[in-house]
């Protein structure tokens, strides 16, 4: 098993101090650690933005791609080689904002792939503008008057697509996210994890010490993440308006739905099984008669 010192890289961090991205980080390190996964079998797919940036800083395969299509460029990549285990990364405004279409459609197909979507409620690359899950009254560069608009519920929209596991994490919980990325790359299917987080810059709302006061764990509810209908329920509680919310953290929802890619109707064809030893000149023309 590699260490977790085998998923570093030597690229410089450059996030803000107090970040919430350092605590996914952390668990997404130890999570790979754990596995028993080695660097070469592991491809990180980021979009643009803070959280697009952990592609970079796993010391795995990664691609950096465009900004909300973290999901379409990760689903490529597991189609041309289903052996790799693939992980996109993305903020609030990536995932939910941009690329919130093909996350809904993620959630319909069930691609055997990890998603982790960091959200704290705000653009922190562009500088402070409000994204789909900045709470009403919240104000912002592009809000100065404060959002009117309910906030994004993933989850929920997650259930409602006929997600297979649904989970939300907390950033300043590093052990707990860690064992929630764990579950989810063990999950054959889509694993979508929402990661609450901190944004000490831009949003002085939902601080990490205002998280630690209203997160609890469902574990210690004995929650039943094969009923769906108490998963609806525990996901309904929150986003809500008060100072006085309990915010549910922990895997919601889990379903046996077979993955988009053992469906029977998918015809996948493994590079490295097809292709070895192939001239990479012939391999492109022969693709490119096929859309002849």
């Amino acid at each position: 098993m590699a260490e977790d010192k085998a998923w570093s890289t030597s690229a410089e961090l450059t996030w803000c101090p107090g970040c919430g991205n350092f605590g996914i980080l952390a668990a997404l390190r130890q999570a790979l650690a754990a596995s028993g996964l080695e660097p070469w079998q592991v491809v990180v797919v980021g979009g643009i933005g803070q959280a697009g940036k952990v592609a970079q800083y796993i010391g795995a395969n990664f691609l950096h791609g465009l900004h909300g299509r973290a999901i379409p460029h990760a689903l490529g990549v597991k189609l041309a080689n289903p052996e790799l285990v693939v992980i996109a990364v993305g903020g609030d405004g990536d995932m939910y904002g941009e690329g919130g279409n093909h996350l809904l459609h993620a959630f319909r197909r069930n691609p055997d792939m990890v998603c982790l979507a960091h959200n704290n409620g705000v653009y922190g690359l562009t500088k402070g503008q409000a994204v789909p899950t900045s709470g009403p009254g919240f104000a912002a560069k592009n809000r100065g008057a404060g959002t009117h608009m309910p906030a994004f519920n993933p989850l929920a929209a997650g259930l409602a697509m006929g997600g297979s596991f649904i989970a939300r994490g907390f950033a300043g919980d590093i052990k707990h996210l860690s064992r929630l990325i764990g579950q989810a790359l063990e999950h054959k299917g889509f694993g979508f994890i929402d990661i609450l987080q901190p944004c000490v810059t831009y949003n002085h709302v939902n601080t990490a010490e205002w998280y630690r006061k209203h997160v609890y764990d469902l574990e210690l509810e004995s929650h039943n993440p094969l009923d769906a209908d108490a998963a609806r329920a525990r996901i309904l509680e929150w986003p809500a308006e008060g100072d006085d919310v309990e915010i549910p953290i922990g895997v919601f929802y889990r379903s046996r739905r077979p993955a988009y890619e053992t469906c029977g109707r998918v015809e996948v064809r493994t590079a490295s099984a097809e292709r070895r030893g192939a001239d990479p000149v012939s391999v492109v023309k022969k693709a490119m008669e096929e859309f002849r």
